[in-house]
């Protein structure tokens, strides 16, 4: 017995922000002087590294929770489930719902209690909870939904990943331009067929890598503000990756009791275009493999990174045919897999 996806949805904010957006912003360093490069020099590079073009935002008048909403409605009607039936909504996110143009988050209630008010569930055993869990908080409510289903004590769950990570970026970052809105949500249910998650694998390295990720005051010295956002070690960040996702992936792909030649997608956390393509070629050579053609589905390119959004709405536009070069049919073997905060990883193999 384990449990399958029934239903997908997505909500990709109407804003587009492309890379001229950052032309005119004032850019500074960790040390707080101003970079020396000009910003149309800074938006190529940022293009080259990571491949984003442009992200989108959220309308100002949304909010994290209002973004996971509508991706829950999609998935439910996708499903075709009663919204009662539902055991579980877990919410993953990492900052709240912040509004536009506030500096205070807000995550009491929890972002799911929210969500199962917005759809006016009146289920009182129908849980909602929320999970904080860096990027890979998504797979992270995934893998925790799996267990409950597993387990015998719940039949549907319902599991959303939403970030407004607009709202938490310092403007004079060079780093805040990957940073990017959306919401993605899974319907899950039990089965005991030949298909859904067959393995899974969760790992958190904090005794020396805690940081990696964290929350900083601006690198505009000028400010004279006490505000902290969202802020990265690069360089670590990508070394640490490199060094441990693939392995990662490896163990919970060797776990499912697949041979490699059977996978047939990967779809990771889209943060870094050039750091994704790294992690799945050194996946490969742990199996003296060459990457296939079209493995990896990207979405960043047009979406940005939007934290743990980006593996839900990438999947939901995969299953709904809004990616022309990839698809997946019936029987393929997926290889899920994200790294965030904490440094936190994760992967899960699902059998379609």
């Amino acid at each position: 017995m384990t449990s399958k996806i029934i239903g997908v949805g997505s909500c990709i904010p109407s804003e587009v922000i492309n890379n001229l957006y950052f032309q005119s912003h004032d850019f500074f360093d960790e040390s707080g002087l101003k970079l020396d490069q000009d910003n149309v020099e800074i938006v190529r590079k940022l293009t080259e590294i990571t491949g984003i073009e442009e992200r989108r935002y959220a309308h100002k008048t949304l909010v994290t929770s209002d973004l996971g909403v509508v991706a829950a409605r999609l998935a439910i009607e996708n499903s075709k489930i009663d919204p009662e039936t539902l055991d579980y909504i877990i919410f993953a996110h990492n900052f709240g719902d912040v509004p536009y143009g506030n500096i205070q988050s807000d995550a009491v209630p929890s972002l799911a209690s929210r969500v199962k008010h917005q759809l006016r569930i009146k289920n009182n055993y129908c849980v909602a909870y929320d999970v904080l869990f860096g990027c890979p908080g998504w797979i992270e409510g995934f893998i925790q939904a799996n267990a409950f289903i597993r387990s015998g004590i719940a039949k549907n769950c319902l599991v959303i990943g939403a970030e407004t990570l607009s709202r938490v970026v310092d403007i004079h970052d060079r780093d805040s331009m990957i940073y990017a809105d959306g919401a993605g949500a899974v319907v899950i249910t039990i089965t005991k067929d030949d298909i859904g998650v067959k393995s899974h694998l969760s790992a958190s390295h904090t005794l020396n890598e805690k940081d990696f990720l964290y929350f900083g005051t601006s690198y505009n010295s000028e400010t004279l503000s006490d505000t902290k956002f969202i802020k990265m070690n690069g360089r670590k960040i990508y070394e640490f990756a490199l060094s441990q996702v693939p392995q990662a992936m490896k163990k919970c792909f060797d776990e499912s009791g697949y041979k490699i030649n059977q996978l047939s997608k990967i779809i990771i956390h889209q943060a870094n275009e050039k750091m994704d393509q790294e992690i799945v070629k050194r996946f490969y050579k742990l199996y003296d493999l060459p990457v296939p053609t079209d493995i990896m589905p990207m979405s960043i390119n047009k979406l940005g990174n939007s934290s743990v959004a980006t593996i839900p709405t990438l999947l939901s536009m995969i299953l709904n045919n809004e990616l022309q070069t990839h698809h997946i049919q019936e029987n393929d073997i997926v290889l899920f897999a994200s790294v965030g905060a904490g440094m936190n990883i994760n992967a899960l193999v699902y059998k379609f």
